[in-house]
């Protein structure tokens, strides 16, 4: 195996490389760590420019791809990665979206097929580290669940065993992001009800019921201090203006960003390094 050390990511849409692994990724980059980026998606069915669903009349998904397709360029270019793969699947849209059905989408993808698409990337770039996302997607998007999926499906299509990395929220964390939203929500709806707009309550225990997704804080295998690189992650968030220009990260500002991001955290899936305990350094045991 290579001297080189190699971070491999695996993601489902763009804009999701800088919003879990933004900081990570620029600080490897500092670091001289070759960084690689498979993004699965192309993003068809975020927001358009203008703000349309994709359950919109004049919503018009390839469209909305090519603007993605920029941002995640400059995105790319902030954070310092080194090669990016766009797998060209089309966004497979939320759970139970008429998009999940496309042929051409990546939920209707054969996992096998795409899985071996990615394990000829991860036989050129032999990366020591490999993170994407855990067996539910982290909150239950489909492109992120299948994205798990070839992950896992892949590394038994090598023959060797690389350290895998799942993202993750300490539940402690989260629950300060929680309140943070609920706030947000209480001042919007306060706003809107100055302005005469009624909101209804969304029933407990309905289908829509917020998904968790926190981690127990003791499963936690690596904890990342990005605080050196946090203005690049904000950046490179910010380059996905199309679908972060409303965000709650954005809204924060660069200056409560910094204080509040400053940390990634990650599971650890594999551990052929034998490794003890949370660690400090994505490439523990490798250095």
């Amino acid at each position: 195996m290579s001297d080189q050390l190699t971070f491999l990511a695996v993601h489902a849409h763009p804009d999701d490389e800088a919003s879990s692994t933004g900081g990570l990724f620029r600080l490897l980059a500092n670091q001289g760590v070759r960084t690689v980026l498979v993004t699965c998606t192309n993003g068809e069915c975020g927001d358009s420019e203008e703000g349309a669903k994709p359950d919109s009349d004049h919503h018009d998904g390839d469209e909305v791809a090519q603007v993605r397709a920029v941002e995640l360029d400059n995105a790319v270019k902030i954070l310092g990665i080194d090669r990016l793969v766009r797998l060209g699947y089309r966004d497979s849209g939320m759970k139970g979206w008429p998009q999940n059905d496309d042929p051409q989408s990546f939920w209707s993808t054969p996992v096998d097929e795409a899985a071996e698409r990615l394990a000829d990337i991860l036989r050129e770039e032999r990366p020591q580290v490999v993170m994407t996302y855990n067996a539910y997607g982290f909150y239950g998007h489909p492109d992120h669940i299948q994205a798990h999926r070839i992950t896992m499906a892949a590394m038994e299509l090598i023959d060797y065993e690389p350290t895998l990395y799942f993202n993750a929220i300490p539940n402690s964390v989260m629950e300060v992001y929680r309140a943070r939203w609920e706030q947000e929500e209480r001042e919007r709806a306060e706003a809107d009800a100055a302005k005469g707009i009624a909101h209804e309550t969304p029933s407990r225990g309905s289908s829509d019921e917020e998904v968790d997704m926190g981690t127990p804080d003791e499963l936690i295998g690596a904890t990342i201090d990005i605080s050196s690189v946090v203005n690049e992650k904000f950046d490179a968030l910010a380059a996905h203006v199309s679908q972060m220009g409303d965000s709650f990260w954005m809204k924060m500002g660069r200056e409560q960003f910094g204080e509040v991001m400053r940390i990634e955290w990650f599971v650890r899936v594999t551990n052929p390094k034998k490794l003890a305990g949370p660690v400090e350094d994505i490439f523990a045991g490798y250095r």
